[in-house]
């Protein structure tokens, strides 16, 4: 429940703080006396927007702080969901800058707006003159009967199974254009994979040729010079074999005399293996090269074969080439396979619609209990509120196609006669009796939701005086499974709260501020007279406002 709550430099609000308890608590206050700027104060702090031009003083920043009181809430998972740290005495803050930004806190951690209202959606709710229109709205209305018939979780299984039932959906209707269309190039698609699946392509063949090709154009000069070089190691007298052979004994004969000559005459051991490798391959390379044309032909046939795949699909090499056969090869593959495919995505798509069908009748059979029930305890509310001549009708109609919430509409129909000549709720139903019946919807919801709090805001205009007596009896009713706190400016509703809070104005330094006080009896008395008989408060007046109160 809401504990207490704070308010700095908010219109025409200094500061104020003031502590709230359960059960009822009604708040009054002349028109103008700042009512009003208290509620938008509040929807702040509750993650609604926020508008700069309402911070009083322009140097200062405005804050609004409200403390909750949640751990019979079940909150626990939110919080840890949203990285929280969990307080029973929950503070949720927000601050309005000087330059206008405005920054959101949730027990001193900083928050998104949308997480601050996500939390406070489960705290309180603020229902004022204008929501009472939502009782027209199909989407209001699911959410009244989604409540009493305890839909929450089958309507979140339903939801993860739509949205499946969607992608796969999209995913067939994709597939299904991209066969269209590939059906236009199959012919063209098809020819062009067998054409590169033909020349069997492999990385680094183009170098490969193209290297070997170079070797073999010049084989007479390169065969030339490695018989020179040849010849040059194995001559007799100055061949190099000879004088590396000789160069090698000199230094191994005085290998023993010393480290150093040891050392040289290893590495002239070692240079020795390497040049005795390098002529036994000149060897080898002189004896294998020669010039052959047909192997040259052959070479530069494959080449061109595969420059002009590369000008054909303008592309620079293999692997821009093997990429492309494995594209199209994607694409035929696609007309080829496209009828598994597709049955393939119908059948899982048909195991999807039947869960949900499953879901959907579940979700109606739950809400055809619960409407029955609702109707039910409606009426004995409405009669109770005045309006007992007054009929409320559901209908839940079924229909085939997958809505976000089931597969029902929903229709709110009313008559003000017995049942006779019903009508859509908002054309039969006056701004008063809209009242009433959102009044007593609130009151049967409070048994069916865990939620903390809620604020009327003046829901009684439009009443007379002996409804709102009643109006009053359902709010103290509410207010045994709810905090309850009503702002009104009817004398039978003020004298019901267990406490009492007056907003008033007064001056403060040549300034007009607005400010709120809890008040006990005989200031009760005081201000539920006058809002009997007005200014001049009668002797009347006070002895009916005790008779209120007692």
């Amino acid at each position: 429940m809401l504990k207490s709550l704070s308010i700095k430099n908010y219109a025409l609000i200094d500061h104020i703080e003031v502590d709230f308890n359960k059960g009822l608590s009604t708040i009054t206050g002349e028109t103008g006396a700042g009512k009003s700027i208290l509620l938008g104060a509040m929807s702040l702090v509750l993650g609604k927007r926020a508008d700069a031009s309402l911070v009083n003083d322009k140097d200062k920043k405005c804050i609004v702080e409200a403390e909750f009181e949640i751990d019979k809430y079940n909150l626990k998972p939110f919080f840890e969901e949203k990285d929280l740290d969990y307080d029973k005495d929950t503070t949720l803050r927000r601050e309005i800058l000087p330059n206008g930004k405005s920054r959101a806190f949730i027990n001193d951690t900083p928050v998104t707006l949308s997480v601050l209202n996500d939390l406070s959606n489960q705290l309180i709710d603020v229902h004022s003159q204008h929501e009472t229109l939502q009782l027209a709205d199909k989407n209001y209305q699911f959410q009244i009967i989604d409540a009493l018939a305890k839909n929450k979780n089958v309507l979140s299984q339903f939801e993860v199974e739509l949205n499946l039932f969607r992608k796969l959906n999209n995913e067939l209707n994709k597939i299904e254009i991209e066969q269209k269309n590939a059906k236009e190039e199959f012919d063209y698609n098809s020819f062009v994979l067998n054409e590169l699946k033909q020349s069997n392509l492999q990385i680094g063949e183009l170098e490969s040729l193209e290297g070997e090709l170079e070797k073999l154009s010049h084989s007479e000069e390169i065969k030339l010079q490695l018989i020179k070089a040849r010849e040059i190691a194995e001559d007799e007298q100055v061949g190099l074999k000879i004088l590396m052979y000789n160069f090698k004994n000199s230094i191994d004969r005085i290998s023993g005399f010393s480290d150093v000559y040891k050392q040289i005459s290893e590495r002239i051991n070692s240079l020795n293996i390497d040049f005795n490798d390098i002529f036994d391959e000149i060897e080898s390379e002189s004896e294998y090269i020669s010039y052959d044309s047909n192997e040259i032909e052959k070479i530069n046939d494959r080449l061109q074969l595969i420059y002009d795949l590369q000008k054909k699909h303008r592309l620079n090499s293999i692997e821009e080439l093997l990429n492309l056969q494995m594209d199209l090869s994607k694409k035929v593959d696609t007309i080829l396979n496209a009828s598994q495919i597709i049955t393939a995505k119908k059948t899982e798509i048909k195991k999807i619609s039947e869960k949900l069908d499953l879901l959907g009748s579940k979700i109606r059979k739950n809400r055809q209990i619960a409407i029955a029930d609702f109707i039910q305890q409606l009426k004995g509310l409405l009669a109770n509120l005045k309006m007992k001549n007054t009929v409320l009708d559901i209908k839940l109609i079924p229909v085939d196609n997958y809505y976000f919430n089931g597969k029902d509409d929903l229709q709110f129909l009313i008559s003000a006669d017995k049942g006779v000549h019903f009508e859509s709720i908002k054309k039969a139903a006056s701004g008063g009796e809209m009242s009433r019946i959102m009044l007593a919807i609130k009151s049967i919801l409070s048994k069916y939701t865990e939620l903390p709090t809620i604020i009327f805001d003046e829901i009684d205009t439009g009443v007379s005086g002996e409804v709102s007596g009643k109006i009053a009896g359902l709010m103290q009713l509410m207010s045994k499974n709810m905090q309850v706190i009503a702002i009104t400016h009817l004398p039978q509703i003020a004298a019901k709260g267990d406490q009492h809070y007056k907003v008033f104005k007064e001056e403060k330094s040549g300034l007009i501020k607005s400010d709120i006080k809890k008040i006990e009896f005989d200031e009760r008395i005081e201000e539920i007279a006058g809002m009997l008989s007005g200014q001049n408060i009668t002797k009347t007046a006070v002895e009916h406002a005790k008779q209120l109160l007692n």
